[in-house]
């Protein structure tokens, strides 16, 4: 999520752009895989996989500390949770980490709206580095930069999105340090593996994009992005960011050292922000970028919009990005795509504004994973759109707490239950959990005690965080483990976590994909996890 554009320009352009794009051929669309003959029908709810012995033992223990606050928040921090598949880097960290950097930077404040600015501190401004040892302006900050004490009964979607214009004079020098703590986090949330979003040469790419222009032709437009090299002398300023980004990292988490942090542990890879605010043109840009990178440097997987999805911008120009998507898809087939998608809720936007967001996002723009999605059943023919994520296992990206802060979205009014009742899979994520003053410990929490969770669902939430992770290689499960369960697949059939790997083939399987080796190292944690919570608590 980035600060906010302004969403008044380029308003005859996008209606011709509008009526063109859509005129031109884009790539056939990927066919929803056909229904599996006998099981569970495709968008019907998955039956219950069985329990295990060592499952059933957890699940007695975490009943039996349900109600005691210590011990219950101890049982999820423990708990083994695979990856992080929605995070902004921006965001993930807390205000007062910020703060710090803000002082180390000598940036100042501005004292009525709280905003970081550069250097030299003028008049209604002070040092940054004041709020260091002045615990009121501190707090004062804090609460300017995250939902800290922000009241139950305020306007949570503004407040939270204006946090990074206050904030982002910080996080943009600092990349590579943001990853050295966020990374710690992850790592002591017992989880192995992160993708968070990043806008890679932004500036240059804004530039391109006003150098190129607008044309009504995707195929013309993108040839005018790599003619003389042009996008490519962007990836390589991507790339080089990244590599600067990788040297601040690695001396801040001190890794291949004696005295590595924990976050040199996670497995780390970038998604590249598009600004889906902004004019046409660097959208297009932006998302080729993106899609470039991920085909040219492993340490890039996917990209994603940001921004407000309800801004006037946003809304607008939705389907118009929907289909730039979807042609550079063809371009890019290796590229991946999650997508922001359903962030709405009724009230926030007019009805119509409801109706596709999701839809599209799955059909037009051919995503894998879709973020929040909140506005499902509002939209027209949801089921069939379940119907279609079922049977493509597109992934949905459930940030509960993001979710209730932003659109006011809880409990039975999020469909949570819905997208798992028609076997459409779910991962649990954290957005902003900087600004949202959270971890993903929180998240398995809220949704065990909310949807009533047995410790077998949420076992199988965090496996789907490595299953539909943009890792490469083979899946240590076979078929859609869903709704079909988490059955190893037939190499690894009957080895056990923890314990040597017998047959040959699954230990070079394990050894030759990056996704397997951390599915495998999930499992054996879970192993050791299960051990160690076997004795319900008295």
């Amino acid at each position: 999520m980035l600060p906010r554009r302004s969403a008044a320009r380029h308003v005859l352009p996008v209606v011709a752009a509008l009526s063109l794009l859509s005129s031109s051929p884009a790539p056939a669309a990927t066919p929803a895989a056909p229904a599996p003959a006998g099981g569970t029908p495709l968008g019907a709810a998955p039956a219950p996989r069985p329990v295990t012995p060592a499952e059933a033992r957890t699940d007695a223990f975490l009943q039996s500390v349900r109600q005691d606050p210590h011990l219950a928040r101890e049982f999820f921090h423990r708990m083994p949770k695979g990856g992080e598949l929605h995070n902004h880097l921006s965001g993930a960290v807390s205000p007062e980490y910020l703060i710090r950097l803000a002082a180390e930077d000598g940036l100042c404040i501005d004292t009525a709206t709280l905003t970081a600015l550069a250097p030299p501190c003028g008049r209604g401004t002070r040092p940054a580095a004041d709020a260091l040892t002045d615990g009121e302006f501190r707090e004062a900050v804090v609460r300017a930069w995250s939902m800290q004490d922000f009241p139950l009964d305020g306007n949570g979607h503004d407040h939270f999105f204006d946090t990074f214009g206050k904030f982002g004079e910080v996080t943009w020098r600092h990349r590579g340090k943001l990853l050295a703590e966020y990374a710690d986090v992850v790592a002591r949330q017992n989880q192995s593996y992160l993708e968070t979003m990043v806008s890679p040469a932004s500036e240059e790419a804004k530039e391109l994009a006003a150098e190129v222009g607008l044309d009504a032709d995707p195929a013309a437009l993108h040839r005018k992005l790599l003619r003389d090299g042009k996008l490519d002398a962007v990836v390589a300023r991507a790339r080089q960011e990244a590599d600067d980004a990788d040297a601040e990292f690695r001396t801040e988490a001190r890794c291949g050292t004696d005295r590595p942090r924990p976050g040199c542990g996670v497995t780390v890879r970038w998604i590249s922000q598009v600004s889906r605010a902004s004019a046409p043109e660097r959208v297009f840009t932006q998302i080729a970028l993106g899609m470039r990178l991920a085909e040219r440097d492993r340490r890039f997987v996917a990209i994603n919009l940001v921004q407000p999805e309800d801004w006037e911008t946003s809304l607008r120009d939705y389907r118009l990005q929907m289909r730039m998507i979807g042609y550079l898809r063809g371009v890019y087939p290796r590229a991946h795509v999650t997508l922001h998608a359903g962030e709405l809720r009724p009230g926030l936007v007019k009805p119509a504004d409801l109706a596709f967001h999701v839809k599209e996002a799955v059909e037009v723009a051919r995503a894998e994973r879709i973020g929040h999605g909140v506005d499902l059943v509002h939209e027209d023919d949801w089921q069939g759109t379940v119907r279609t994520m079922a049977a493509r296992e597109v992934a949905v990206e459930v940030p509960f707490t993001s979710n209730a802060q932003i659109l006011g979205v809880r409990g039975a009014e999020h469909p949570f239950e819905t997208y798992r009742a028609h076997g459409v899979p779910v991962v649990l994520a954290t957005d902003d959990p900087g600004v949202s003053r959270i971890d993903i410990s929180h998240e398995y929490r809220y949704a065990a005690d909310t949807y009533r969770l047995a410790y077998r669902d949420l076992k199988d939430l965090a496996r789907a965080s490595l299953e539909y992770a943009f890792l490469p290689g083979a899946s240590l499960w076979r078929g859609n483990p869903t709704t079909g369960g988490y059955r190893p697949v037939d190499a690894c059939r009957g080895e056990r976590p923890g314990t040597p790997t017998r047959s040959g083939e699954c230990r070079r399987m394990i050894e030759e994909s990056a996704k397997a080796r951390l599915q495998w190292r999930l499992e054996t944690s879970f192993a050791a996890f299960e051990r160690a919570h076997a004795t319900p608590s008295r």
